[in-house]
């Protein structure tokens, strides 16, 4: 039986949506303080991030990120002007084009993840209240 829904059913779920502009706004403008567009964050996240631990291709990283593959092209080319991004051809494929962090790239990456894992946790803290409640209502 599907009891009906409550005020606080409404207010549960406006307030995670408000959580997560906020750590989505969190994330953006702690890209841009270290020197990089929030789809150049994302980018460099997809590419070591992506799953399996292998070398993604460009195909795989629009994929990911939602994107035409023309629009992720031009993404990893302003990305690689800036010396993040390194691109190769498949040895097992030359067709295909396979994208890894540069040193630098490793280096940016590295401290924008240390500095959204301690946000990470400070949300997960503000998210079990609120599923705690849902759990209550």
């Amino acid at each position: 039986m599907t009891r009906g829904l409550s005020d606080a059913d409404y207010r549960a779920l406006a307030e995670f949506r408000r959580a997560l502009r906020q750590f989505l706004s969190f994330s953006e403008d702690a890209a841009r303080a270290a020197g990089l567009s929030p789809a150049q964050h994302q980018l460099m996240l997809a590419i070591r991030g992506a799953p399996g631990g292998g070398t993604p291709s460009l195909g795989d990283v629009a994929e990911w990120l939602q994107l035409r593959l023309h629009s992720a092209g031009e993404l990893v080319g302003r990305a690689e002007v800036n010396g993040l991004v390194v691109r190769s051809t498949d040895p097992d494929d030359h067709r295909r084009v396979l994208l890894s962090l540069s040193e630098a790239g490793e280096e940016k990456l590295a401290e924008l993840t240390r500095i959204h894992r301690d946000e990470l946790r400070r949300f997960r803290t503000d998210l079990d209240a609120l599923l705690n409640h849902l759990d209550e209502a």
